[in-house]
């Protein structure tokens, strides 16, 4: 995802330095008109810092007290990782130790989304500062796709609430195709059917596709799933709300997860049910 982004931002005439733990990102950063640093503490002087890292560990890891240190005064932190809230927390309390203003910005879609304009981000944060970026913002999206959640930890969970439901569609989803396929209903037709009721989600007229084509939508991490599904039933326990259907959810992609390794697959927890019915979910 980075990538894209780092060509959007010299696209749109910002001075843009990069850093990444794998040296071989070197040349296509280069590429892009964009600068190459060794570490993060290469930072210094700059307005804004933006991370696009994985999940909370590497963000956690690659912020250091010096990183944000070393930025210039007044400067913003921009986090684009779906990141869990309590990490967030506590990179953000780091963050204003120095006075950097910070702003969660989770980003929805992919990177072709990213490498054209459409990612959605889903801010948490001061509203002044938003304003202040918004420039910077719009030059990765459109200002539709930029949503102001709240305050401090409303992006991140907005994020992590996306990513529950969907993968919460995708399983009842594919427990409803595999009953209606034993039950002898034309999966085709079942899911055109499905698509045009009142049961119809951007899952079933959007990606079933893939799936009928036996594509797993191999482009994320199934232990990053996971791991998110597990940050936002913690989050639930926390704040004292039900959370039933998140725990399934959850319980679902960890046997995945167990069945299958840290594999890329947004849908393997659908593979593993396919596998208990004894049947692919194939027209």
């Amino acid at each position: 995802m980075g990538t894209p982004l780092c060509g959007r931002l010299v696209a749109a005439g910002h001075s843009v330095t990069v850093s990444d733990l794998r040296p071989e990102r070197e040349e296509a950063v280069r590429s892009l008109g964009a600068d190459w640093a060794p570490s993060a503490t290469a930072a210094a002087g700059a307005d804004v810092l933006i991370t696009v890292v994985p999940g909370p560990e590497e963000a956690a890891a690659a912020l250091p007290d010096a990183v944000f240190a070393a930025l210039a005064p007044g400067a913003v932190w921009i986090d684009m990782t779906s990141n869990s809230p309590a990490a967030a927390r506590e990179l953000r309390e780091r963050a204003d130790a120095h006075s950097v203003d910070v702003l969660e910005a989770p980003m929805g879609g992919g990177p072709d989304d990213a490498e054209h304009g459409r990612v959605r981000l889903f801010v948490g944060g001061s509203a002044e500062v938003l304003d202040r970026c918004g420039p910077l913002l719009e030059a990765v999206t459109t200002s539709d796709r930029i949503r102001h959640m709240g305050g401090p930890g409303t992006g991140c969970t907005t994020k992590l609430l996306i990513n529950l439901l969907w993968f919460g569609q995708a399983a009842a989803t594919a427990e409803a195709l595999l009953l209606g396929r034993r039950a002898g209903i034309d999966l085709t037709t079942l899911r055109d059917t499905l698509a045009d009721s009142a049961a119809g989600s951007d899952f079933i007229r959007r990606d079933l596709s893939a799936l009928f084509a036996g594509d797993y939508l191999r482009s994320y991490g199934l232990d990053r799933i996971h791991d998110q599904l597990k940050a936002i039933t913690d989050e639930a326990q926390d704040l004292g709300t039900p959370h039933e259907l998140a725990d399934t959810v959850l319980r679902i992609h960890r046997l995945a997860l167990e069945r299958f390794g840290p594999v890329d697959g947004e849908l393997l927890a659908v593979a593993l049910l396919e596998e208990a019915a004894g049947t692919l979910l194939r027209p």
